[in-house]
């Protein structure tokens, strides 16, 4: 048993501004994923599935959606120690800057962390998507003696470039560290992994941002405020100073930094065997419970589609797509390599009526939309045609916005009907 052993902090992160317009009213880990979900799901479950119940996230950013979020999911036991609490960065007599970097934020909560009693600290990020045992890594942190420890993950040259990557020697204590090589440096820095990941070019060590500091370690080096960041300054600063072992871990594993890996994600989750699997029962992903109706289709093809509960669709053809909770789609529409991420509500007749609302919230009839996103209580009318693809230039309007191709429909919006984007 872990759980009186460790405190957990999950990093909201900055602003978000990679995952914007996604993040233009909501922190990063409130972004819906999976239809159902939100990003803070997975670090979240991943401790629950540990018994690790005492969790902080921290955010500066958007937070009242996360805050509602976490208050409407997670209950505990009155009898128990457990709690998931959300904290935003706040200016106090001794401190009136925000979070300037993922150390910063942790030691502008120290005195909230410090209350609890525990051995050890759990460091996780709230924008990656994954299934971990954290039990694993902290049975491992014990018994190496280790007083820092670092998941870290096998990946390619190409990847790399992009991680911090570490060495370590034939107990797995990392002897070095490098933040984002150049290229030619790479053939200095391969490490010892499976032959399942050699045969797939996966020789170089890259940190996950998942950390375990024992207690007092962190709580000193927390004392130096010159230090604000835990990848470029805490880590490096301090492998040759206090024992860290490497975790090596070799399941799935993405960082939800952009557009384009949300929306890879979000779509990978239509394979027949999905590398993110939400159906193993050992390792299962909670959110809120709704009491939603069932889904219902008339008339609809599905090819590798995801659907949630409570969805009425009346399209002819959906594939490779992931709708989300509460979604309308209207007759003889199509949807091609689409993030639909559902409604807050349902539109009743009385509402229609008495509102005189002409576009109802999702999709109409007759409509065709491929590669793009479309977030929360979207209106969008008959016969629109939206065309995602490489062939359309970045752009931002009020109602949509155009990144690598994948078109997002900004929370809210409304396209009139025979609106195009091709």
């Amino acid at each position: 048993m872990i759980n009186n052993k460790v405190l957990a902090i999950i990093l909201g992160g900055g602003q978000g501004s990679r995952l914007y317009p996604l993040t233009k009213d909501r922190s990063k880990p409130a972004v819906p994923i999976a239809g159902k979900y939100r990003l803070v799901d997975i670090p979240i479950s991943n401790c629950i599935n540990a018994d690790i119940k005492r969790m902080y996230v921290l955010t500066q950013f958007n937070s009242a959606s996360l805050n509602r979020h976490i208050k409407n999911t997670y209950h505990f036991s009155f009898f128990s120690s457990a709690f998931v609490d959300v904290l935003a960065a706040e200016q106090t007599p001794q401190n009136k800057t925000w979070f300037q970097g993922t150390a910063d934020a942790v030691r502008q909560s120290m005195h909230h962390f410090l209350r609890h009693d525990f051995e050890y600290f759990l460091i996780l990020s709230g924008d990656q998507l994954y299934q971990m045992d954290y039990e694993e890594m902290i049975n491992a942190h014990e018994e190496s003696g280790a007083e820092i420890s670092i998941a870290t993950i096998p990946v390619t040259a190409k990847e790399a470039t992009e991680f911090g990557i570490l060495k370590s020697d034939d107990e797995n204590v990392i002897t070095s560290f490098v933040e984002k090589p150049a290229a030619d440096l790479l053939p200095d820095w391969t490490s010892e992994v499976s032959d399942e990941m050699k045969s797939q070019g996966r020789n170089y060590l890259a940190s996950m941002g998942i950390y375990i500091f024992n207690r007092d370690l962190l709580s000193s080096l927390m004392k130096d405020d010159s230090t604000i960041d835990f990848g470029k300054e805490i880590i490096p600063q301090n492998i040759e100073k206090h024992k860290t072992l490497s975790y090596q871990y070799e399941g799935y594993w993405t960082d939800i930094g952009n557009i384009d890996s949300f929306f890879e994600a979000n779509l990978k989750l239509t394979d027949n065997l999905p590398l993110f699997d939400l159906y193993d029962k050992k390792r299962r992903i909670y959110t809120r419970a709704r009491m939603l109706p069932t889904t219902k289709l008339s008339n609809t093809t599905c090819e590798k589609t995801v659907i949630a509960e409570g969805c009425i669709i009346g399209a002819a053809k959906i594939e490779n797509s992931v709708i989300g909770i509460r979604s309308r789609i209207g007759a003889e529409s199509t949807l091609i390599n689409t993030y639909m991420m559902g409604c807050d509500k349902y539109e009743n007749l009385l509402e229609i009526d008495r509102d005189k609302i002409e576009i109802l919230m999702g999709i109409g009839e007759r409509c065709f939309i491929k590669n793009a996103i479309i977030d929360k209580n979207c209106r969008i009318g008959d016969d629109v045609r939206i065309n995602g693809g490489k062939h359309l230039e970045d752009t931002e309007t009020d109602t949509y916005f155009i990144k690598d191709g994948i078109v997002v429909i900004k929370k809210g919006a409304i396209l009139p009907k025979k609106f195009t984007i091709q």
